[in-house]
């Protein structure tokens, strides 16, 4: 019977433009995890082959065989280690299309299962990548998981479907990093991953690129929207956080939240009241 209960580690590193580095650090993580006997190991945004626009000039410079080489290293190493692993890379597309930055889903036998492909790009993006155009959902010990990534925040409609599809957990991975200074990202996208979160009924775990400078580290939010852990601000590392489906916690929309997700927007119906009707009367 499944346990409802999901181990997962999210990690954050300063991506850098080397591949085979970023591989390093993936693998070292990768070993951690095994030793903290997680099921899950979650990386940031294009943690293998670095953003376009940051550590490298656009995803033209991705040399694509040594992409796939250490790709199969990393698949065999989380057979190995019997580990799910949640891989932000890039996915070459037949040319002319750009690729898609992705999330690859790799199972513990060492085989990519599932690939998210981001649904939102940027302005900037668009320049690199080709969004995606489909979810992504998987079920760990009963736990139902879905993928996304960093600018889907921005959309709820992305939360509310996902819902609808009676997701547990949002694995979201981001990149916002090697900023030049604070910006709104650092007052804004915790807090809307909170909201996400609060009023869908969802864990969350998000991991975020370390390097300086970035507006906030990875995150891990139960479904009440608190932030249970975070790792430090332009530090490397790693933390532990246990998906409980059977936990509960207030969810004070449990009641409405099935109105709004068929569009009825009120809780009430219309009465047969003038003094309702008419706006602008005391």
């Amino acid at each position: 019977m499944a346990s409802g209960k999901l181990q997962i580690a999210t990690c954050q590193f300063a991506i850098s433009h080397s591949i085979k580095r970023n591989a390093g650090n993936i693998i070292k993580y990768m070993q951690q995890a095994k030793q903290a006997r997680v099921d899950l190991v979650h990386f940031s945004e294009c943690a293998l082959t670095g953003y376009a626009g940051s550590e490298i000039e656009s995803t033209q410079e991705i040399d694509w065989n040594l992409l796939r080489d250490y790709t199969r290293q990393i698949m065999a190493r989380a057979a190995r280690l019997k580990l799910y692993v949640v891989l932000g890379s890039t996915h070459q597309l037949t040319p002319p299309n750009l690729p898609h930055n992705c999330l690859y889903l790799i199972s513990p036998a060492g085989r990519i299962t599932q690939r998210y492909d981001k649904r939102f790009c940027t302005e900037r993006d668009l320049l690199n990548y080709s969004p995606g155009t489909r979810f992504v959902t998987f079920k760990i010990n009963g736990v139902k998981c879905a993928l996304l990534i960093c600018f889907d925040l921005r959309f709820p409609e992305l939360y509310r479907e996902l819902k609808r599809q009676k997701v547990h957990f949002i694995i979201q991975s981001f990149y916002n990093a090697r900023q030049a200074k604070a910006s709104i990202h650092n007052v804004i996208m915790r807090q809307t991953m909170q909201a996400r979160a609060a009023s869908n009924y969802f864990w969350v775990s998000m991991s975020n690129c370390s390097a300086y400078y970035s507006p906030y580290p990875s995150c891990f939010i139960r479904p009440d929207g608190r932030i249970v852990k975070q790792l430090q601000f332009h530090r490397a590392g790693l933390m532990v956080n246990t998906v409980d489906i059977k936990q509960k916690f207030i969810d004070i929309m449990l009641r409405f939240r099935p109105l709004a997700l068929k569009g009825i927007l009120s809780n009430g119906s219309e009465l047969d009241d003038p003094r309702s009707a008419k706006t602008t009367i005391l």
